[in-house]
């Protein structure tokens, strides 16, 4: 009877927990952000606690509006700002003052003869052809972005109740996160020493992810972006955000955008342009992630370049822009769950055995 009762009760909680997880499930996004700033920001906030003198209250709502002040405003004007170069440049492809296929002549015209075999090579030598592919490519892109731009806009209601969710969330997860994590560990069915080094994974990957891979990214795109609005190459900022999301995927980086552009520059004739860009994107842009990253996670938290590059990759397509942030930390609490596994057979009398 106590067995059976024990069964009953276990999947009571695993359909009340199912159930709440589905009613959340709208807000996942909120949910995730205002753990993933808690945790980045529970260092300043204890600091900030202690400071005030231990009044957890005014510190929790300090770090918020700090986080307000240099996280959720700069990013609101630069989506503003983001939002209008898009609408701008999609005008101009469809009046046809930008177009594609023009350029793309410029630089076939002025390759050279060796270049011209291999795309010939290659079964590209029908330059109109190749030239339209581009073009109604660039066109269905911006079909494509036109209705999710507008959505933003209409969604914006939605949008505001989520940032409000996710602030609202952030205020008790600081003032209350320690509380929370030990009342967790608690219930976790680990020993004393597993609970520790998964919660301390978890932490780390939340940081390494954050500021190892958005802060450089942001560096990456800002300094390209800076190199490509004093080249006079313009939208500079949807080139800026564009080089910051490509350096989010590991393997791939800012130089899939202003390689391109440092060859056409050279095609073109701008030749000290397309040299200068060359020059800074491998001696500036470049070494920022060799520079920063260490100096931001250190090397002791990084997962292996390729267990990033499939969890980034895998997160992105399964939650969308969440998960470059979900897949690492998937991937970790993986990791970490099976070392912890390993570990205990090993201990275990049974592998003595």
């Amino acid at each position: 009877m106590r067995r059976l009762e024990n069964q009953t009760f276990l999947l009571l909680l695993v359909a009340v927990t199912l159930a709440f997880a589905w009613i959340l499930a709208p807000f996942y996004g909120a949910i995730l952000w205002a753990v993933v700033v808690a945790v980045i920001f529970a260092p300043m906030n204890r600091r900030l606690q202690q400071r005030m003198g231990g009044r957890p209250n005014l510190a929790a709502a300090t770090t918020v509006l700090i986080v307000i002040a240099i996280v959720i405003l700069p990013l609101a004007l630069i989506t503003a700002s983001l939002l209008q170069e898009a609408s701008a440049l999609y005008a101009k492809v469809q009046s046809g003052e930008f177009n594609l296929a023009r350029y793309s002549q410029r630089v076939f015209d002025a390759l050279p003869a060796w270049a011209t075999g291999l795309l010939d090579r290659f079964n590209l030598t029908d330059l109109g052809k190749v030239r339209d592919s581009l073009t109604a490519g660039l066109v269905k892109g911006g079909q494509a972005a036109a209705p999710q731009a507008l959505s933003i806009g209409l969604n914006t209601f939605d949008f505001i109740i989520g940032g409000g969710i996710m602030l609202y969330l952030l205020f008790f997860l600081l003032r209350d996160g320690k509380a929370l994590a030990e009342r967790i560990k608690q219930v976790l069915p680990l020993r004393a020493g597993q609970k520790t080094a998964l919660f301390a994974r978890f932490a780390d990957v939340v940081r390494a992810t954050v500021k190892g891979s958005v802060l450089v990214a942001m560096a990456q795109g800002a300094l390209g972006g800076l190199a490509f609005w004093f080249l006079g190459i313009h939208p500079a900022l949807l080139w800026a955000v564009l080089m910051a999301f490509v350096s989010l995927v590991p393997a791939i980086g800012a130089g899939l955008v202003w390689v391109p552009v440092a060859i056409y520059l050279l095609a073109t004739g701008s030749v000290w342009q397309g040299v200068s860009l060359i020059l800074y994107g491998v001696l500036v842009i470049g070494l920022v992630d060799n520079l920063l990253r260490p100096f931001l996670i250190g090397k002791d938290t990084k997962l292996p370049d390729y267990i990033v590059l499939i969890s980034t990759l895998g997160g992105i397509q399964v939650f969308g822009l969440n998960g470059f942030v979900i897949g690492p930390l998937i991937a970790a609490m993986f990791m970490v769950t099976w070392e912890i596994f390993s570990a205990s057979r090993q201990a275990s009398p049974e592998s003595e055995a």
